[in-house]
């Protein structure tokens, strides 16, 4: 990575689990980046929030292509940003790990926060790209990420997340 970023945190699942949490996040940033290098139980977005906030006040748009198609969706007063989905093994050979990077811009500044993420994947020949933005309707900053599958499914053991810290972004 850059010398601007600096390695606050990085979780290692020995376990399947559900969620990832980054909590007592400093202040000391202009942005924040996670990398999240993982896979599923079943095929699930990565779902964001923040601040343990669970009311409707995330919005996302997502972009998303795979060499034979287009797809975009909005969705609005939801209760977490929803990120792009995650390879699952449900059942399959398919033991391919995804990568999902999301960045969060002035994270600590007292307006409404805003998202950048994506992935693209390839398995067999049949890849796609996905964007998002995202939003976060508070002025709060910043101090705890979570990132969820939301249902039933869990991350396998080995996903991995790192969160870095983006110094004079």
């Amino acid at each position: 990575m850059p010398a601007t970023y600096e390695p606050i945190a990085t979780t290692t699942l020995s376990t399947a689990a559900s969620t990832i949490t980054f909590s007592s996040i400093p202040a000391t940033y202009t942005d924040l980046r996670v990398v999240f290098v993982g896979q599923g139980t079943f095929t699930q977005s990565a779902l964001l929030r923040f601040n343990n906030d669970t009311g409707t006040n995330y919005s996302t748009t997502q972009l998303q292509g795979d060499g034979g198609a287009v797809y975009s969706q909005r969705q609005t007063n939801n209760n977490n940003i929803s990120m792009v989905q995650i390879p699952n093994n449900g059942g399959t050979a398919n033991n391919t790990f995804g990568m999902v990077f999301f960045e969060i811009f002035s994270y600590a500044g007292s307006t409404n926060k805003t998202v950048l993420g994506g992935d693209a994947g390839d398995t067999n020949g049949s890849g796609n790209i996905n964007r998002i933005v995202g939003l976060w309707r508070n002025t709060s900053a910043i101090n705890e990420i979570t990132i969820t599958t939301g249902g039933a499914s869990t991350y396998v053991a080995g996903t991995t997340a790192t969160l870095y810290g983006i110094k004079a972004a």
